[in-house]
């Protein structure tokens, strides 16, 4: 196997930071196309979510790379 234990571990660790990063940034829009929702543009929807998503690819690219001892 080209992969162990702890890669997969990492794996699904990284799939889950992507999952959720794309789940905070559900929402926030607005049924009324005539009304404006401010609540689309806070720290959730514009830092927190895309951190995350970055932060789950990083720790899939650590999982490939990494080597058992």
């Amino acid at each position: 196997m080209p992969f162990g234990k702890q890669n997969y571990i990492i794996v699904l660790i990284g799939l889950a930071l992507i999952a959720l990063g794309f789940i905070l940034m559900i929402g926030g829009g607005s049924t009324d196309p005539n009304v404006f929702n401010e609540k689309m543009f806070d720290f959730q929807h514009i830092t927190l979510a895309p951190i995350l998503v970055l932060a789950g690819f990083v720790v899939e690219i650590v999982a490939i790379f990494w080597k058992r001892k």
